[in-house]
């Protein structure tokens, strides 16, 4: 691992010592001139053994050791074909910093290559080089804070290139600090939930988040029972750690909106947050159980994302209504039968205690909805139907609101936290029905991520635009690109950030 020092700088004739130079070329018709104009600019003769692998149709690599500078070249042929996308640079470099780790490189060099050449496949021309920021911080992170013999942090001085320098230092900006809330929300997704019991997660967002312009408010138990918060306190009763309801409120101070004219938008972030999921008295197979650690995953984005809005100062109101409480089964845990009263007023008959989640979702949705905000977003480890019906690489999203629904599903493209919308249609309602509740808390088998966004949908007001994701494939390792594993993996954040900028550019 890595302590990064980033610099945006003109093409370099002459490098520091202990120094790698990575650069690209795109394969095709003039891959030859294009190895030409790279020597020329940079002063270099390669030998013939290093020029054949490049050339051939299979090579893709040149490692060279020239006389001179840097000492280090390592040099990339990139095909722009139907295999291509906008997560190339990214992913490459999540690869890429691993294969430098135990090299005695001191400085890297990265020769950002041309943005016309790949121009249909990226939002701007910034964007594209925040690509490239964004992989060298997922290639730098590991959760090994357990692990008594981990390797202390190089000094690695990055120095970027590009055509557009004003855009790269943007772009090296943006980079590290949407990272930063990646990263965070990380951190939290990975922690075991013997340290990261509901009471010390508030607590450690109180200690990370909490300042003049983004207030953490935490309700205990005895304030959530006075709200009448009965489907958080019903999940969270099985388990010695009592549950908390989080409020975190970013809205920037008058001076740093002095310059806007329009009201600020008004968003609700709502995050799922089962510190642990045992699946209560419906208990869940033993197997992979380890990951329901992260089934908090929600919670964890919706701190990230504010964290991380904090830090680009935007101008943009946020909430971030996190429920947090641990299923465990004991002899307080709530029953298969049991009917609980919302915050809401609307009652719900319990089938299936291992579908929890939207139980306290539904009080989080209507505390949000009391907020009166502009939109509502939930993002939730909901379901493995979603799971099932997208694989692990995508996230479900619902919503009956067109403009909402294009918008994120556009964020997903642009970011790479891709989502695919599935039905909300009314025909579902009758699967979630009743004989002694106003709703039952599970649906069946069959559309089950469906049927939960359905129940969800009963704790929203009508009249606010609101979507629900669920996040319980990709939140978790899998094996889609480099930075999707070995650990949870943040996706969300970068598309909440995404989503929540162009609202505001709107």
């Amino acid at each position: 691992m890595f302590n990064y020092k980033f610099k945006a700088v003109q093409p370099v004739k002459k490098f520091n010592e202990a120094s790698l130079l990575t650069a690209f070329l795109y394969d095709d018709d003039n891959l030859k001139d294009r190895l030409k104009e790279f020597e020329k600019e940079f002063g270099l003769q390669l030998s013939n053994h290093n020029r054949k692998p490049l050339l051939a149709k299979s090579g893709s690599v040149v490692i060279t050791k020239e006389a001179g500078q840097p000492e280090i070249i390592n040099l990339f042929k990139v095909k722009i074909d139907e295999k291509f996308s906008n997560d190339y640079f990214r992913n490459f470099f999540t690869g890429f910093v691993s294969t430098i780790e135990k090299l005695p490189v001191q400085n890297l060099y990265i020769k950002i290559p041309n943005y016309a050449d790949v121009k249909k496949y990226f939002v701007s021309e910034e964007y594209f080089y925040q690509t490239f920021v964004e992989g060298l911080f997922y290639g730098n992170y590991k959760f090994d804070k357990y692990k008594t013999n981990r390797s202390e942090k190089a000094n690695l001085n990055v120095f970027l290139t590009a055509e557009n320098i004003p855009q790269l230092e943007n772009a090296i900006a943006n980079g590290f600090i949407a990272m930063e809330g990646v990263n965070f929300t990380k951190d939290l997704q990975n922690e075991p939930a013997i340290n990261l019991s509901p009471k010390e997660f508030a607590n450690r967002l109180k200690k990370e988040l909490s300042c003049r312009e983004l207030k953490v408010t935490v309700f205990d138990e005895k304030e959530i029972a006075k709200r009448k918060m009965n489907g958080l306190i019903a999940v969270g009763k099985g388990s010695i750690n009592p549950p908390q309801f989080i409020v975190l409120h970013y809205k920037p101070s008058v001076i740093s909106r002095s310059k806007e004219k329009k009201r600020l938008r008004k968003i609700a972030l709502v995050g799922k947050g089962i510190m642990f999921d045992s699946g209560g008295i419906s208990l869940k197979p033993a197997a992979d159980m380890w990951q329901m650690k992260a089934d908090m995953s929600g919670a964890a984005v919706v701190a990230g994302t504010l964290l991380s809005a904090l830090k680009m100062k935007l101008p943009v109101e946020l909430y971030g209504i996190i429920p947090a409480a641990e299923n465990m089964p004991s002899g307080r845990a709530l029953k298969p039968g049991d009917i609980i009263t919302t915050a809401s007023g609307k009652t719900v008959e319990v089938d299936n205690t291992d579908a929890e989640g939207r139980i306290i979702l539904a009080d989080a949705l209507h505390y949000a909805s009391q907020l009166k905000p502009d939109m509502i977003v939930d993002l939730a480890t909901l379901t493995g139907g979603c799971v099932v019906a997208l694989g692990e690489f995508v996230a479900g999203l619902f919503t009956k609101d067109e403009s909402l629904a294009d918008e994120i599903y556009k964020s997903g493209l642009t970011t790479y936290d891709r989502v695919w919308r599935l039905p909300l249609w009314d025909d579902y309602d009758f699967l979630n029905e009743s004989d002694v509740a106003d709703v039952k808390n599970i649906g069946g088998r069959w559309g089950s991520a469906i049927t939960a966004a359905k129940f969800l949908e009963n704790f929203v007001d009508k009249s606010i635009p609101w979507a629900h994701i669920d996040i319980a494939g990709p939140a978790c390792p899998n094996k889609l690109n480099n930075y999707t594993k070995p650990y949870m993996t943040g996706f969300g954040v970068r598309l909440l950030l995404d989503y929540i900028t162009n609202q505001i550019k709107n």
